[in-house]
């Protein structure tokens, strides 16, 4: 599970996680959610991000997001390819973690990966997806931190 489009530095982490075992990715794009703005505004503010802070409204969130989650799923899909591994997803539109377990079922996966930027007040109450994932999805979940998205790669929000 993501929320942003991975940078050549997630995929390299990802993809060499297990040394040279054959994995596959099933890749759920987490769009952004306007329920969300002041939590991710909050965790700005907590990483020293004031602009990025005061630019949370003009990001697109609920039904505006899906276009760019869509594009950042399409990038983090065919980086993954590009990198030797097998790769499909979706976007995730209702009930993430319902979502989320139907696909872990469905394929048959040995883990979940949830690729996040930090959340501080979310992790703090243990509201984050991993923490959350832990509890519905009957596989191992490990929570990394993603690295920024570089200029030449498509921003979620534009």
């Amino acid at each position: 599970m993501i929320e942003q489009p991975l940078s050549p530095v997630d995929v390299e982490f990802v993809t060499t996680l297990h040394g040279d075992d054959q994995v596959s990715f099933f890749v759920l794009m987490q769009p952004r959610g306007s329920k969300d703005r002041l939590l991710r505004a909050i965790d700005d503010i907590a990483l020293g991000e004031l602009e990025q802070a005061v630019q949370e409204r003009e990001e697109p969130e609920g039904r505006q997001a899906l276009e760019p989650a869509e594009r950042a799923l399409n990038h983090s899909v065919a980086a993954l390819r590009a990198a030797g591994g097998e790769a499909r997803g979706e976007v995730v539109q209702r009930h993430p973690l319902d979502t989320l377990r139907g696909v872990v079922e469905q394929v048959g996966a040995d883990e979940v990966i949830v690729l996040t930027a930090p959340h501080f007040v979310e992790e703090f109450f243990h509201r984050d997806w991993a923490s959350r994932a832990r509890h519905k999805v009957g596989v191992p979940v490990l929570k990394l931190f993603s690295h920024a998205v570089d200029e030449q790669q498509p921003a979620q929000g534009g």
